[in-house]
C-alpha cells in the first residue's frame, strides 16, 4: 500500500522551495547569459557563412542558430524580471 502525502505537511516546504527559487535564479541568471554568449560565439565561428533562399532573399545560415539563441537568452531575461517583480509584489502587499 502506498501513502498519499498529507497537504498540511507539504504546505512549509512548498513555500520555502519558492523562496529558493527566488535565490537560485538570481545565482543563475549570470551564468545562464554566459553560456548563451560562449554558446553563439561558438555558433559564429563552427558554422559556416553559407547562404539559404528565404522567400527570395538570401540569409546567412549561422543567423539562424543565433536568432534561437537571443529568443533563448531573451527568455530567460524576462522569466528574472517577472520573478524580480513577484518577489517585489510579496514584500510590499503583505
Amino acid at each position: 500500500m502506498r501513502e498519499e502525502p498529507r497537504a498540511g505537511l507539504n504546505a512549509g516546504s512548498d513555500r520555502e522551495k519558492q523562496q529558493r527559487t527566488g535565490s537560485d535564479l538570481a545565482k543563475r541568471y549570470p551564468w545562464a547569459l554566459a553560456m548563451y554568449v560562449v554558446l553563439a560565439v561558438l555558433v559564429w565561428f563552427t558554422m559556416d557563412a553559407g547562404k539559404v533562399l528565404v522567400m527570395g532573399r538570401p540569409v546567412e545560415l549561422r543567423l539562424v542558430p543565433l536568432i534561437i539563441l537571443g529568443g533563448l537568452a531573451l527568455r530567460t531575461i524576462l522569466a528574472v524580471q517577472a520573478d524580480r517583480i513577484r518577489q517585489g509584489g510579496e514584500k510590499g502587499g503583505s
